[in-house]
């Protein structure tokens, strides 16, 4: 066994890695940008290396780099992680050749897989099933039209390189396929410097379910069931789950049979994913075969009880496979949920910034512990303080549930969602929530299309129904309340001028139009040692009780004795004298007075919003890499403005309206903040 291995890698999936080196008494090496020096990971390694810029071209692409920190520091093995240099061909071959061990498959799987043409040959040659389509590379647009024609429409135009929804279009007729063929290539270009590309059938109603494979040097290959992986938005997965509440237990069997066959027609060792498309008549079809360690691999870990990074050392240091396909487990149900650093009411742009708070929900399973199944797990690289640069992707923490079935999974992530707290940047975390609850997300009847389809036009506060939206208004006058009994507390108080309680309130919502709606509440039967009242709003009663200290963001209590998680907090929003309470995606903010107060606010004038129409100001925090104006150049509609770049994303600003030029506030290679003003129109 290696006694020393190098992560070239950052994030969570380093600080994984880690974890399963600890237990097994490995040392760890990590690498850092300039970005990362004051990173998780770098902590939490036992040495670390300084590899370059904060750019990932300047520092985690930087292989030889890499191999010289493996050779200082005396690494005797590189996990690369997921991303990066995980799946170059060139990067495991080079670290062959210099004697160390590359945790993962050897180079030549790598290159069979790493190119999606090559791959499909291979996988029919395997006796794979694979889509109908043309696999050669196509070398002109009008030629990717008759194919797509030949094969039949709709087609999916592809980048031989490609990856992460990068490089690829869906064609419903003759002018999609021309323009999809050219802005294909063109990415795949700038992306992957290879502009290869081919086209197959799109399948209508597809399920994107993968298979995990684990092979070892002595040729034995085994399938760790299937992930469900198809709720995605832009090609990107949001949630994942073991097992897939789609597929029957003989399609099981025939993929898993399948991929393993794909494994080992190329010799494959080392954990692995081969990815299908499913259709709705359960036909299934070979999509590519990712060549590394999953970001959502936790899934799979929990319903079989396996540690897939350790597996993977030891199978790179030689050791047989320590387990047959029949001993495979299958046990309870597990999902994944990624958490973001983006703003879903705002079209899910990058949020970056310093994590004001990070609070994950309280954990019962952890990664690199097969011990502590059924509970909560979350793997992350980030920590309460630490900063969410701009220059890498947006996951910040990936949070991973296990139940004894798929209705206890759901329930234990809606309830660890409601417990996660993140302050200073926005997170996706109302997004998942509105999913898990879902109708069609509840009954399993879902596929890759789910979320253009009931989020095509965004995503809205209101997309997130409250089954019980009065309960957030009771837990914001209960919370008022235990504010208020702490206050009447504090000694000193001038005589007959004291904070006087009450037990009759008034909530102020603001609604969706941005009009107050008063509600009134009472708070009685207040016992401030037990921590409970009862609440009435609107004819209805709640028996609240919650015994956390007061300023706590996070509120874990029973409600009518159910247990329930939210968080509240004073002054967060626009109103400092507000609460502002979060539960299962929904949140208000809501002014708890007295009746005498709630009248007195009505008659406060109106103060109307400032007009921000003459002003473009920047969506997000990020790089502004071009400014396309000049001050007095006349502007239509739909013209093209900036271009703001953040976490591996270009955001192109266009103008709503035609207009004149007036003033330029920001330059090109600064740094802006969210709603910092770029420029003026006259």
């Amino acid at each position: 066994m290696f006694k020393k291995i190098l992560i070239a890698n950052r994030g969570e999936i380093a600080c994984r890695v880690i974890k399963t080196a600890k237990k097994m008494g490995i040392l760890t090496v990590a690498v850092y940008s300039d970005a990362d020096k004051d990173a998780r990971h770098v902590e939490l390694a036992d040495e670390a290396v300084h590899i370059g810029g904060s750019a990932s071209r300047d520092s985690y692409l930087q292989a030889d780099r890499i191999i010289a920190a493996c050779k200082t520091t005396g690494a005797q093995a590189v996990h690369p992680g997921y991303g990066f240099l995980s799946e170059n061909e060139a990067f495991a071959r080079k670290v062959e050749e210099e004697g160390i061990v590359f945790i993962g498959p050897k180079h030549h799987s790598i290159a069979a897989m790493g190119d999606k043409i090559a791959s499909k040959k291979l996988a029919n040659e395997a006796k794979v099933n694979t889509i109908p389509g043309w696999n050669d590379a196509i070398e002109t647009a009008e030629r990717a039209v008759e194919i797509a024609r030949e094969v039949g429409y709709p087609v999916m135009i592809k980048a031989s390189a490609g990856g992460g929804g990068k490089g690829l279009r869906v064609a419903f007729n003759d002018k999609d396929a021309f323009d999809g063929f050219t802005s294909c290539r063109n990415e795949a270009r700038n992306s992957f410097g290879d502009d290869r590309v081919f086209i197959e059938k799109f399948v209508e109603e597809p399920r994107h379910i993968e298979i995990q494979v684990l092979g070892d040097s002595q040729g034995h290959v085994i399938y760790l069931n299937e992930r469900e992986c198809s709720i995605q938005r832009r090609h990107q997965k949001v949630i994942e789950e073991a097992p897939s509440p789609f597929i029957s237990d003989e399609t099981r069997k025939a993929m898993g049979e399948q991929a393993v066959q794909l494994a080992k027609a190329v010799n494959y060792q080392s954990a692995g994913t081969v990815e299908f498309v499913v259709g709705k008549d359960q036909s299934f079809y070979f999509l590519e075969m990712n060549t590394r360690l999953q970001v959502e691999h936790p899934v799979t870990e929990a319903i079989t009880g396996l540690d897939l990074v350790e597996l993977m050392i030891r199978v790179a240091a030689g050791e047989p496979l320590p387990l047959t396909q029949a001993e495979v487990k299958r046990e309870g149900w597990a999902i994944e949920c990624r958490i973001n650093a983006e703003d879903p009411f705002r079209n899910f742009l990058p949020s970056t910034g310093r994590l004001v708070r990070f609070q994950p929900p309280r954990q019962t399973m952890f990664a690199a512990d097969t011990e502590h199944l059924y509970g909560v797990r979350v793997d992350t690289g980030v920590y309460d303080g630490g900063e969410i640069p701009m220059f890498y992707d947006s996951m910040i923490a990936k949070l991973i549930v296990h139940g004894r079935d798929r209705a206890h999974a759901i329930a234990l992530m809606r309830e660890a969602l409601n417990g996660f707290v993140i302050r200073g940047i926005s997170s996706n975390i109302p997004f998942q929530a509105a999913l898990l609850a879902h109708p069609k997300f509840v009954s399993g009847d879902f596929n890759t299309g789910f979320i253009a389809e009931h989020y095509g036009k965004g995503f809205h506060a209101e997309d997130v129904p409250h089954d019980d939206p009065d309960f957030l208004v009771a837990l914001a006058a209960y919370m008022h309340r235990r504010y208020r009994a702490r206050a009447s507390g504090i000694s000193g108080q001038l005589e007959g001028h004291g904070v006087k309680v009450g037990e009759q309130f008034v909530a102020v919502v603001l609604d969706a139009e941005g009009q107050h709606v008063h509600k009134p509440v009472s708070v009685t039967d207040f016992h401030g040692k037990a921590g409970s009242s009862a609440v009435a709003v609107d004819g209805k009663t709640y028996h609240i009780e919650s015994h956390g200290a007061l300023g706590n963001v996070r509120v874990e209590g029973l409600v009518d004795d159910r247990a329930f998680v939210a968080q509240v907090e004073r002054g967060a929003g626009k109103n400092p004298l507000a609460l502002r309470v979060s539960h299962n995606g929904t949140q208000i903010e809501a002014v708890v007075l007295s009746p005498l107060g709630a009248r007195l606010l009505k008659l406060m004038p109106y103060k109307a919003p400032p007009d921000l129409s003459k002003f473009l100001m920047s969506p997000m925090p990020g790089l502004l890499v071009e400014v396309s104006v000049q001050p007095g150049q006349q502007v239509q509609a739909g013209e093209k403005l900036a271009v703001i770049e953040a976490m591996k994303m270009e955001n192109v600003l266009f103008a709503t309206q035609d207009g004149v030029v007036g003033s330029i506030s920001a330059a090109k290679g600064e740094s802006l903040a969210v709603d910092q003003i770029i420029l003026e129109f006259a």
